[in-house]
């Protein structure tokens, strides 16, 4: 298995927790994450690795914060990555959130 890298804008404090469309940020053409969390003490950051674990079908632990761990522009890593999860991952980014 392989890794995957991409980047991520988090809407923090959303009505509902959502994985998908895309905008752009200060790494590229990145996946919107919407989290009901509030940017307080890491929270909004748990609950991104949480919904992006969840669309990807692995563990939580699985996905990491490489980068904007303090930012709402986020470089994130799943390892190991999915079977098909660049599919998926185009699939997230032309879907609205």
């Amino acid at each position: 298995m392989s890794t995957l890298r991409f980047p991520v804008r988090v809407q923090a404090g959303a009505r509902r927790t959502a994985v998908g469309g895309q905008r752009d940020s200060r790494y590229g053409p990145a996946v919107i994450v919407a989290v009901t969390a509030r940017a307080v003490e890491g929270k909004a950051n748990e609950a991104v690795r949480r919904a992006i674990a969840a669309e990807f079908g692995v563990r939580p632990a699985a996905v990491r914060l490489v980068a904007g761990e303090r930012s709402k522009d986020k470089l994130v890593e799943v390892d190991p990555a999915p079977p098909a999860s660049s599919k998926r991952l185009d699939e997230l980014r032309t879907e609205a959130v």
